[in-house]
């Protein structure tokens, strides 16, 4: 009886004892997974911590240090940034390096730069006095030459007042006798000749001087005012901003064939970027905007087209590339993907400026820089030989083989390297930014390939929306969407005409001058800035 209540006691307690056990390898696998979770947090937060850090390390240097993107490798300087270990590894990288060859360098010749010998010149005689003509022993001097210096005048702004006399003439007979037909004028006078803005003071030449100050050399409107002012001209902004919508409105015709010779080249580069409109139906003020621009166009034709829109929706991109079959080429943003997915003609090429702009950021943060510089060294053969197969002078087809024969190499120790350095790069910090990025778009971006209108970037768009970028740092915003769409019209024209190799304001002079004579597709196409100077 005793050992079956002991034997009852002992398995009451083995329970019991099993049941602890198990208790405590449950805690004790909770603890574990809480430790495990703690330090995935840890390294979580320590990544986040680098990449914040790298960030604000990268927004103080952009705001402190030069902005230049220029790389000029200094070896001795970056060795010191370098930690040890790495620095043989890359090292050893370096001199399997193929060898690149490099322009020559030519030093420019010392001295004042001649004057443009275009310009208008006035001679001013300086002559010895008469009494000094004769020398000392008696004999007149003899003319033998001159010594020519040059200096530059200037003639400050000058405006005038151009009156118009149209001539009245009256038949008296008709005046004194009166005429059979009522109708029928006794007052004969010229008819009033055709202007861009009919019944204001504006001449051709004056709305080019204001738009090309205020799109060319970004003066806003109200500076313009003070301007006119100081020369005794009452010319208020409102006024000039009237006359930019009109001369909007007036050539809308050009600006529809402006659109449709884009879209008939090879090429289309597209960028965009914010503005600030005011009076936008159902948004605030202080909401922001986006102007997009592309650029193309059949070669010795390149147009350059603005477009403002309410936002950077890939549906604005995809409506104005409706019809258009060929290359689309721009960054990494993923609305041009969007807007295309449907358009089997157009082919999407990427850009290795941007990828470029990645490792450059990676240099200035990294704590081994010559990694992310060897990512830059990559992409600079690529643009070395693509100068140097610019310069050979190749058929087109000739040019694309030599071209891919070249430049696959490159790419594919490229690609290697990118794949090497994306197992041991932690993907958040600015050089794993960079790789990714890079290993992203390659699909993209080498398809420059495949024609000899492409090139390795989108700097040639990224350059005519410059302009705007910069206008907008003064006039700060439109004042209305309106406004903001004539702004677009007129950034066009300017920007196309550079592009032509014309001076913006020769060509809105000439163009204001004979859009109000035009009346047919024939009579605007010659207005265009290829024909304008030679119909």
């Amino acid at each position: 009886m005793q050992n079956d209540t002991a034997a009852g006691t002992y398995s009451a307690e083995l329970e019991i004892y099993k049941k602890l056990n198990l208790q405590l390898e449950q805690k004790n696998e909770e603890l574990e997974n809480k430790i495990h979770k703690l330090k995935i947090d840890a390294i979580h937060y320590q990544n986040k911590y680098l990449a914040v850090k790298e960030e604000l390390d990268l927004l103080r240097y952009k705001q402190f240090m030069r902005s230049s993107e220029k790389f000029v490798p200094d070896d001795k300087q970056q060795l010191l940034f370098a930690e040890e270990g790495e620095v043989a590894q890359e090292t050893e990288e370096e001199d399997t390096e193929e060898k690149t060859e490099v322009k020559s360098y030519s030093r420019s010749k010392r001295g004042r730069k001649p004057i443009d010998s275009s310009l208008r010149r006035e001679i001013e005689i300086v002559d010895l006095k008469e009494e000094e003509k004769t020398c000392t022993c008696g004999t007149e001097l003899s003319k033998i030459g001159a010594e020519i210096s040059e200096k530059l005048e200037f003639v400050p702004q000058q405006i005038y007042v151009k009156q118009i006399h149209r001539l009245k003439y009256v038949c008296r007979s008709c005046a004194l006798n009166g005429t059979e037909d009522d109708e029928q004028k006794v007052i004969h006078i010229a008819p009033v000749p055709p202007a861009m803005i009919p019944r204001s003071i504006s001449t051709p030449s004056l709305l080019s001087a204001i738009f090309t100050h205020k799109f060319e050399d970004h003066i806003p409107y109200h500076r313009q005012e003070k301007q006119f002012e100081r020369i005794g001209v009452d010319l208020s902004r409102q006024d000039m901003s009237n006359w930019q919508q009109k001369s909007f409105e007036k050539i809308g015709p050009l600006y529809e064939l402006m659109e449709k010779t884009l879209k008939s080249g090879p090429v289309i580069q597209m960028d965009e970027t914010t503005v600030q409109v005011m009076g936008e139906e159902g948004r605030k003020d202080t909401q922001k905007s986006y102007m997009w621009l592309a650029r193309g166009g059949p070669p010795g034709k390149t147009v350059v087209w603005y477009e403002y829109h309410t936002s950077r929706a890939s549906e604005h991109a995809r409506r104005f590339l409706e019809g258009y079959s060929g290359y689309l080429q721009t960054d990494g943003y993923t609305g041009y993907d969007k807007a295309i997915e449907k358009m089997p003609d157009i082919i999407h090429v990427g850009c290795f400026a941007h990828a470029r702009r990645y490792f450059f950021d990676a240099t200035k943060l990294s704590k081994n820089p010559l990694s992310a510089e060897e990512g830059i060294k990559h992409i600079r053969k690529l643009y070395l030989l693509e100068d140097k197969m610019r310069s050979k002078k190749l058929s087109d087809e000739e040019f694309v083989k030599e071209r891919k024969k070249e430049a696959e190499p490159i790419l594919e120790q490229f690609k290697t390297w990118l794949l090497k350095r994306s197992d041991d790069v932690l993907p958040s910090s600015k050089l794993g930014e960079a790789i990714h990025y890079s290993l992203s778009q390659w699909d993209k971006m080498v398809k420059y390939l495949e024609s000899p209108y492409l090139t390795p970037d989108n700097n040639a768009c990224e350059n005519a929306i410059r302009p705007f970028v910069l206008g907008r740092k003064n006039w700060l915003f439109c004042k209305s969407p309106e406004g903001a769409k004539s702004s677009c019209g007129i950034y066009s024209l300017i920007e196309t005409a550079k592009q032509n190799g014309i001076i913006p304001a020769h060509y809105l002079t000439a163009l204001f001058e004979k859009a109000p004579l035009a009346s047919s597709t024939e009579d605007w196409e010659k207005l265009l800035p290829w024909n304008i100077f030679t119909a």
